[in-house]
């Protein structure tokens, strides 16, 4: 008899654990996303903005076709939900109801920056701050579902894990656009990273207020090396230190942003901040190296670096890493997500991946 426990003890922990990582039992209660268009999945629809893409070629290679994602598929949060197991996308707040806010939400809009007026030349745009009080409301409403219950919305928010992946239209759609905007005439390249980093802490810690507990943090990329800020340096022969001004000032915010990450894990207890080095990631990806990168897989607009509505976007999608001249395709937002999730090298993650982060 006690043979045959010990088999159905063993059979029952395999069942326990194939049905966590292969059926899709969520590794966390719920995944929280704030961010600009690099992870929005449909909150600008509705939006007065030309920061909307819900429209072909956008989604052609995504189930439900064009759905507001900036990208021909996935992006990176529908990647990494399904890495931590869940069955299902994470709506956009713009839909999200009833009970499927358990399992989260994502806020994050095309546009949206850490400062307030960035992108505010689009037109309308969720800014960071917006977003936290759209959480707010989200938060109230599962005080509701949960109050009856064993578990205090308190207690459930803390084990859900928030990806925070903003601060690329501070530079793109504000910084670098002196004709809309007058922060490169106020601030140093270091003293805007430095501002833009004291306003996102004043965030994070927001959100440590409203209950969240475990941080995924996405550093920038590589801004200046996108087709839209290769085209905007011109065709002079010094568009390489023009790339390279941008690139530089983007990397004086992820180095902040590390070292603020630090910070938080010391000074907010029980929480746990992690960062995500995203151009580390796509600068040492060999299989990176051979795509197209200096052009965009559609025919793009001039004035917004967006697809042109319903135009024929190259075949061969899985060769180029940006969609349009801004937004990376499918296959770039995977190597973001799954290197994030689980770090092929110890410069992928710090102080270590989301893997390790669920498992707290």
């Amino acid at each position: 008899m006690l043979w045959m426990l010990l088999v159905f003890l063993l059979l029952s922990n395999m069942q326990q654990h194939y049905s966590c990582n292969a059926f899709g039992n969520p590794q966390v209660p719920c995944l929280f996303v704030f961010g600009d268009s690099l992870s929005d999945n449909g909150n600008n629809n509705n939006l007065f903005t030309l920061a909307k893409t819900n429209y072909p070629p956008y989604g052609i290679d995504f189930p439900m076709g064009p759905t507001g994602r900036f990208t021909n598929g996935r992006n990176v949060i529908d990647i990494l939900a399904q890495l931590l197991g869940f069955d299902d996308y994470i709506p956009p707040f713009a839909n999200a109801k009833g009970e499927e806010i358990l399992k989260g939400v994502n806020y994050a809009s095309g546009g949206g920056g850490i400062r307030s007026e960035t992108a505010q030349e689009l037109g309308d745009q969720i800014s960071m701050d917006q977003q936290l009080q759209n959480h707010q409301i989200t938060v109230l409403e599962m005080n509701q579902m949960l109050g009856n219950h064993n578990k205090s919305a308190a207690e459930y928010l803390s084990k859900c894990i928030y990806v925070v992946a903003i601060g690329s239209n501070d530079y793109v759609n504000n910084y670098f656009l002196p004709r809309f905007f007058l922060t490169s005439r106020i601030y140093t390249p270091q003293q805007y990273a430095v501002v833009l980093n004291h306003q996102l802490s004043q965030q994070l810690t927001t959100l440590y207020k409203y209950g969240a507990r475990k941080f995924a943090v996405y550093g920038l990329g590589a801004l200046g090396s996108t087709p839209y800020e290769r085209n905007s340096c011109g065709s002079g022969t010094n568009v390489s230190a023009c790339v390279d001004n941008i690139n530089n000032a983007a990397e004086l915010f992820n180095d902040g942003l590390k070292s603020l990450v630090a910070q938080l894990n010391q000074n907010l207890i029980n929480a746990t901040f992690i960062f995500i080095n995203s151009t580390g990631i796509a600068s040492s990806s060999s299989s990176m190296a051979s795509m197209v990168a200096d052009v965009p897989c559609c025919k793009v607009s001039s004035v917004t670096g967006l697809c042109v509505p319903f135009g024929n976007p190259c075949s061969n999608r899985s060769q180029y890493l940006f969609w349009d001249a801004l937004h990376p395709t499918e296959i770039l937002y995977e190597l973001y997500a799954r290197r994030g999730y689980k770090a092929e090298s110890p410069s992928d993650a710090y102080p270590f991946d989301i893997t390790h982060l669920a498992l707290l």
